[in-house]
């Protein structure tokens, strides 16, 4: 068959032409800071392209490619959104969207979530409209999530719901919340349920945490006697474990897409050609530094080849339930492994804090934010535990 007959490729030809003419040029610039990312929203305040940019790609239901066109996706076919994936990455273009709603809820509410329930949030996650967070952390139940104490109290027709969640990223900026409460306490896992509130419902209220880094992507939030309609109770009364860890899988793949860096980053030998400068053949002029990053391209190429064969088993039905964990251990480790080589390829410039050469300090920040990775969305300890229990069949793990 050749290529103007290939139903994909005559896709991509199309594809192609519609992101060439609807993609601004600004949104086929490098990422410089946080401030570039869309995150969307109530009160999201974007720029003129980054609103041109999320409306044109909303519209067309390319924000989620995959999803069913009745719920503000574009109906696309698994090997379709990866066209789309590609033509945007070979342009340059920008995520439209960074969305909680997009990586992990919405997979969630397509699998477990009423027809009313998909039809009334499925739509708004897609266009950005409203921004959501998660309520699965607390004080006492972080590796141990299934011990959490979030109470909600069967009270008619809504739950009244008291607790404290912790780590609850961008929860001060939020417009709902995906949220793990307990609803029974005759069983630890078989106890739990899993609920949709908006954040400005009487009782809710966040604290910021601040982290080294000096940023406070992270509150805590608090519950007191927040009313919930119980037609926001998703997947049934006490079967919010299945769910949970549904979600589990989806952030688990998106934390470990950190590892290749975002869509329009500039990549690691530009950065430190940039900063260090080449020899006359083009080459980095380090090459102990030239080395370290050959080896990371190596170890990211293998990394995207496996995440690739992955996700499309795990959307295909087929995926192990020890993948997630793979993804994420390994694709943590090497986000932390990039951030230290362009803050190596940097040098001293690279500690710059608040100067607007350093564009506020981004790259020190980033390094220093990237600690975290291999703690959030489960411990690295916590997936090594896993992949060795139901891949190793080790015992005790």
């Amino acid at each position: 068959m050749s290529a103007t007959n290939d139903p994909i490729e005559h896709f991509r030809s199309e594809a192609r032409a519609w992101l060439e003419a609807n993609c601004p040029p600004e949104m086929r610039t490098p990422y410089r800071s946080e401030a570039d990312l869309v995150w969307g929203g109530r009160n999201a305040t974007l720029s003129e392209p980054q609103r041109l940019w999320l409306e044109r790609m909303g519209a067309r239901g390319w924000t989620v490619p995959d999803w069913p066109s009745a719920y503000g996706g574009g109906g696309l076919s698994a090997a379709e959104s990866k066209v789309v994936r590609a033509e945007m990455a070979r342009l340059g273009c920008r995520n439209p969207l960074n969305s909680f709603g997009i990586s992990m809820l919405g997979p969630a509410l397509l699998k477990y979530g009423s027809e009313a329930q998909k039809l009334r949030h499925l739509p708004p996650i897609a266009r950005g409209e409203i921004r959501w967070c998660q309520g699965y952390s607390e004080p006492g139940a972080g590796s141990d999530l299934a011990g959490l104490q979030t109470w909600a109290e069967d009270a008619g027709e809504h739950f009244i719901v008291n607790g404290q969640k912790v780590w609850t990223s961008y929860a001060d900026r939020a417009d709902w919340i995906f949220c793990l409460v307990r609803t029974s306490r005759s069983a630890k896992q078989g106890g739990i349920s899993f609920l949709l509130f908006d954040m400005t419902t009487p009782g809710v209220s966040t604290r910021p945490i601040l982290l080294i880094s000096g940023a406070s992507p992270f509150c805590e939030t608090f519950f007191d006697d927040v009313r919930v309609p119980k037609e926001d109770l998703v997947g049934g009364l006490n079967q919010g474990w299945e769910v949970a860890k549904y979600l589990l899988g989806h952030e688990r793949e998106m934390i470990s897409g950190m590892g290749l860096g975002r869509g329009g980053e500039k990549g690691l030998p530009q950065i430190a050609i940039e900063a260090i400068g080449a020899e006359p053949d083009g080459r980095l002029d380090d090459p102990l530094l030239r080395a370290r990053i050959a080896l990371f391209e190596v170890r990211a190429a293998g990394f995207a080849a496996m995440s690739e064969r992955f996700i499309d088993e795990l959307k295909a039905g087929r995926g192990h339930p020890a993948q997630p964990s793979m993804m994420k251990y390994y694709g943590t480790e090497l986000n932390k492994q990039r951030l230290e080589l362009m803050m190596a390829a940097r040098g001293s410039d690279a500690l710059a804090w608040d100067s607007e050469a350093s564009h506020g300090g981004a790259a020190a920040r980033e390094w220093l934010r990237s600690k975290a990775n291999s703690i959030e969305g489960g411990t690295s300890e916590v997936q090594l535990n896993i992949i060795a229990k139901r891949i190793l069949a080790l015992p005790g793990a």
